[in-house]
């Protein structure tokens, strides 16, 4: 089980196991969810559970450093404050709980869907704020999120992301490990 595993944890967060991305969203069944949680950490990379459903699991899976980098900008700082976070005087853990807390709000359908998530995937603050004043329609193009800006620089990444997942996936099915391939990065 746990190789099926490695699976799915490639194919939804490769980026991340590759460090080219800050962070991705694992969602687990509760049978992989049992699984992950035996496993040892994989090096550089941390985890939190943002909401455990019935049936299945909403992780973040991410590397500290880079979303930390990916939240210093002032425009983003701004952009996070206008939905409660505290630039300045919160911790990266502080504001994951603050979006752990806010992504179950919307699980429980007591809030609307928390958009700021986009900024800690690593999506471009335009694109973010093009998604909210467009309620995500009127985009140039859609892959690992829907693009309002900078189109050309957009695909370039989206093609960056499927490389490093086929590599990586290519690698698991070659006989590496998680652990090799979050180390080597």
């Amino acid at each position: 089980m746990e190789k099926k595993l490695w699976e799915v944890i490639a194919n939804q967060c490769a980026p991340v196991l590759a460090d080219v991305k800050p962070s991705n969203l694992l969602i687990l069944t509760s049978e992989e969810e049992e699984v992950f949680l035996q496993m040892e950490e994989l090096p550089h990379i941390s985890s939190l559970c943002l909401y455990e459903g019935k049936n299945k699991s909403t992780w973040l899976l991410y590397r500290r450093d880079r979303l930390e980098s990916a939240l210093v900008w002032p425009q983003t700082g701004e952009f996070l404050e206008q939905y409660g976070y505290r630039m300045v005087r919160e911790s990266l853990d502080e504001k994951l709980l603050r979006l752990q807390h806010r992504f179950a709000e919307y699980k429980e359908e007591r809030q609307p869907f928390p958009h700021e998530m986009g900024v800690f995937l690593g999506y471009p603050l335009g694109d973010v704020k093009g998604f909210i004043e467009h309620h995500g329609k009127e985009y140039l193009c859609s892959g690992y999120w829907k693009v309002y800006q900078d189109e050309q620089k957009a695909k370039s990444t989206f093609q960056l992301y499927q490389s490093v997942r086929d590599a990586v996936l290519q690698l698991i099915m070659a006989g590496s490990n998680l652990y090799e391939i979050s180390y080597q990065a």
